[in-house]
């Protein structure tokens, strides 16, 4: 194993199984400004979140991230706009495998999210997706495909549902202390 993927496993176990579950969100955020490849200002991630590879995931200003979520950086990136709202436990995919692959493959890819996106509860991304700007993916979907702007997604494969509206002014300025 070389250096780099050493410290980079160091860095992820300790943020994953002890940082990340201390009640002091001063503390993960310190380390969270260090290990990440960025975080925005006004950023909370809140107790329990994980980071697979946190030197490819970029938090934008303002961002909301709710207990338990995960972020799959392994291979690919992973990019939020600002004022972004992730749910407790949503799950963001970067890399998976090719199910037809007789080798068994990796497959995956880049995961943007654009400003103002609001991923509800238990929603999972999976990889080289786009959701733009404004859009709401719903509690428990799994988005398998890229989300235009400004529009509601839900369902097991998310589908469209309707337009959202495009005059959201709101800034998120969410900081639990013990979160």
């Amino acid at each position: 194993m070389n250096s780099r993927l050493l410290a980079g496993s160091i860095l992820s176990y300790s943020y994953n199984h002890w940082l990340g579950n201390l009640p002091s969100s001063r503390i993960r955020m310190v380390y969270l400004k260090t290990y990440l490849a960025e975080v925005g200002a006004g950023t909370s991630v809140q107790m329990g979140c994980k980071f697979l590879n946190g030197r490819k995931v970029y938090l934008g200003d303002r961002n909301v991230i709710n207990f338990g979520c995960l972020f799959d950086g392994r291979h690919y990136h992973i990019q939020t706009g600002a004022d972004v709202s992730i749910g407790p436990e949503a799950a963001i995919l970067t890399l998976g495998h090719d199910p037809q692959s007789p080798e068994f493959a990796d497959r995956g890819g880049d995961v943007i999210i654009g400003d103002r996106v609001w991923i509800a509860y238990r929603a999972i991304i999976l990889p080289g997706v786009t959701i733009g700007e404004g859009a709401v993916i719903g509690a428990g979907s799994i988005v398998t495909k890229d989300v235009e702007p400004y529009t509601i997604f839900g369902g097991n494969p998310a589908r469209f549902i309707k337009k959202r509206t495009r005059k959201l002014n709101y800034t998120l300025n969410y900081k639990p202390w013990l979160y």
